[in-house]
């Protein structure tokens, strides 16, 4: 192996897992805390700690709570502690892209029934039910098909060689 380099990689730089883990914890901590800076929280006086019964818009669209934000920045941070290996980046994106297919099955399935109902916990609404679905199959994706060597124990995701 040439000096300087790690698993065929320069040193010091990171697999593209753990640098898209990076990203995407740190989106998820930005978002966290832009909840809670008003102006881009529109209705900041209406943000309530959980429930439908927050009024609080995220950029004027996504409803939260400080509930929803702090579940924001709890996400970030378990990514970014995650993302320190290949094997955490791919558990936090796939698993985490699993977690947020199941909440935007959660969301439609609390629109059907009863929105205005105690099991919204998290307020809700439409755009948030669709950046849910964007987010699961993005994480997903990103947790399944990124390629690395390093820590996987052997050759992994490559979709085209797949029989």
């Amino acid at each position: 192996m040439a000096r300087g380099t790690r698993g065929g990689r320069a040193a010091g730089t990171r697999p593209r897992v753990q640098l898209a883990a990076l990203v995407v914890a740190g989106v998820f901590l930005l978002i966290g805390v832009l909840g809670f800076v008003p102006g881009i929280t529109t209705d900041y006086g209406h943000l309530r700690f959980a429930g439908h019964h927050s009024e609080a818009r995220l950029l004027g669209l996504f409803q939260v709570s400080i509930l929803h934000n702090a579940v924001h920045l709890l996400f970030g941070l378990v990514g970014l502690v995650l993302a320190r290996s290949v094997a955490g980046a791919r558990l936090f994106l796939a698993g985490g892209g699993a977690i947020y297919l199941v909440l935007w099955l959660y969301g439609l399935a609390i629109e059907a029934i009863n929105p205005e109902g105690g099991a919204n916990i998290l307020p809700l609404n439409n755009a948030d039910n669709w950046l849910h679905l964007a987010l699961g199959f993005g994480m997903l994706a990103l947790g399944l098909l990124l390629s690395d060597r390093a820590g996987t124990g052997g050759r992994l995701d490559n979709p085209a060689a797949r029989g």
